[in-house]
């Protein structure tokens, strides 16, 4: 039968899994999904109070803006377009034996635990983390967690980490969820709130900080898709967006284990979990997401952009990313400004009314003209001397504020703001398009294709493929292949590996530090 399930049971494919390596070269409680309490957590020390981006700007004088000669070194963006724009599939996709037959055979439980556990050895880190499930009938199972090491023995064969894990992979197979999201680590295991005297007694403690994009956000500039609809061309948004965080957290707070992951349709995760993200509490996590927050407002207020001068080092960083991106994601591709009732807005964000009168009238007179040559009409009249009174500088900030409009990342910042936020966890299958949501190689951002992710069904047909077709004599001392390894899933898996490795060296460092510390040395 074609991707059947394993007729030994739901145990003997995890045993075979090796661990992270440590280096890397270069259902008992229906809630509602959102949990109004904000709770506190604990304390970091190295990221600053709560400060609004428009605050913390410097004295550096403005660069230069060009206008629209901006294709020289133009940054490669999303994929060619070969033909029509292709839009993500809608059907439903997780099907009770689909389902099943992907979490035996390709979920990699091994690396999520490593990575959510933060050592190979387990521990509250795993044992009080909360997971909630979405399970096929929309039930919504939330404080569901798994144990640690001191609740089971472990037989001569079989290491406790193993127990471990496996007991999140017994009821994900029992359950059989249509996906799962991941939420905090408590004081206490999450299944024993209820039994706790003092409510006060079961909070957070820590989670990952994290960071939500999403396309819908941008459906009032993007031109070629909307709502859950996606093509290349608009996910060059997505990848705009990632470039600038990234570079941001990493550059401007230190952090060095970000792992962004595909949402599976329209957008991606960021997760941060080096030990002083997990640590902060909610001000703090506000106060990092006030910092990357520039576009403010909806899709019927005015100007979205409203930065002091001299620019944040942020900020005129992000344009220098970004304004390549510009010309041609944004200009060429998705020429933002091509219908008169678009232009108007363009028009309400220049400085000069004169200025804006002989734009409209030129563009009038061509109906048609691309945003291309909009964007480069406005210099154009600013030097025919149209305006007596225009402000030359004036008019340069509006056009920077202009590219930040039109490309600066869009957060879901509510989403980052509090520790018992849950999110999808990865390599969970999105139901609607039926695409697993895998990691995505920040070093490769420009080259990642959200259409041309495995789905469930691929994989589960190219392991019956293998298994069939493509199978050779092997010798007995070969290492016998996971089932991921013989998939177009692999890639991804080894990046989560090679992403876990990394983190357990890093926490394995700063443990040896402690125990090599003075215990009376003051």
């Amino acid at each position: 039968m074609p991707h059947s399930l394993s007729s030994e049971g739901t145990l003997e494919e995890d045993s075979v899994l090796t661990d992270a390596p440590p280096a890397i070269p270069t259902a008992s409680d229906v809630e509602d999904k959102d949990d109004p309490g904000s709770l506190p957590g604990a304390a970091e020390d190295h990221v600053k109070a709560a400060v609004k981006l428009e605050d913390m700007f410097d004295d550096e004088e403005d660069e230069e803006f060009p206008s629209s000669g901006l294709t020289d070194g133009a940054a490669q963006s999303s994929p060619p377009l070969t033909g029509p724009p292709q839009i993500a599939p809608s059907v439903n996709h997780s099907d009770s034996e689909t389902m099943l037959a992907f979490y035996q055979r390709l979920f990699p439980f091994r690396y999520l635990f490593q990575w959510l556990n933060h050592s190979m050895k387990p521990s509250t880190d795993f044992g009080h983390r909360e997971f909630a499930f979405t399970l096929q009938n929309d039930a919504y199972l939330r404080y569901q967690s798994f144990p640690t090491s001191d609740l089971w023995v472990a037989s001569s064969n079989v290491s406790t980490s193993s127990l471990t894990q496996r007991s999140l992979r017994k009821d994900i197979l029992r359950l059989n969820p249509a996906r799962f999201e991941i939420g905090p680590v408590y004081t206490a295991n999450p299944r024993d709130r209820k039994t706790l005297r003092k409510s006060t007694a079961f909070r957070p403690l820590a989670k990952e900080l994290v960071f939500d994009i999403d396309l819908t956000d941008y459906d009032e500039i993007r031109t070629c898709c909307d709502k859950a609809n996606i093509c290349h061309k608009c996910w060059s948004f997505i990848t705009m967006a990632i470039k600038v965080v990234d570079v941001a957290l990493r550059d401007d707070f230190g952090f060095e284990h970000i792992m962004w992951v595909y949402s599976g349709r329209r957008g991606a995760h960021a997760w941060i979990s080096d030990k002083r993200a997990r640590n902060m509490d909610d001000q703090r996590r506000k106060a990092v997401a006030g910092y990357l927050e520039v576009i403010k407002g909806g899709a019927q207020s005015g100007k979205k952009v409203n930065v002091k001068r001299p620019l944040h080092p942020h900020v005129a960083r992000s344009l220098e990313i970004l304004k390549e991106h510009f010309q041609q994601d944004i200009l060429e591709r998705q020429d933002p400004w091509a219908r008169p009732e678009k232009a108007e807005r363009l028009l309400e964000l220049l400085p000069d009314k004169a200025l804006n009168d002989a734009l409209r009238k030129k563009w009038d007179a061509v109906p048609g003209r691309p945003s291309v040559s909009k964007w480069a009409d406005i210099d154009a009249l600013a030097k025919a001397g149209v305006s007596k009174n225009l402000d030359r500088k004036a008019l340069l900030e509006a056009k920077q504020d202009i590219v930040l409009e039109y490309t600066y990342p869009r957060l879901d910042v509510e989403v980052s703001k509090k520790q018992i936020h849950l999110l999808k966890s990865p390599f969970v299958v999105h139901p609607g398009t039926g695409r697993v949501c895998v990691p995505i190689d920040t070093r490769r951002a420009d080259r990642f294709d959200p259409l041309g992710v495995p789905t469930v069904t691929e994989l589960l047909a190219e392991i019956d493929s293998w298994d069939t077709e493509d199978k050779k004599p092997e010798p007995e001392d070969a290492k016998k292949l996971q089932d991921y390894e013989k998939t177009s899933l692999k890639p991804y898996v080894d990046y989560f590996r090679m992403h876990v490795g990394s983190l357990l060296k890093a926490e394995q460092s700063v443990k040896r530090e402690r125990e090599d510390e003075d215990p009376m040395e003051f």
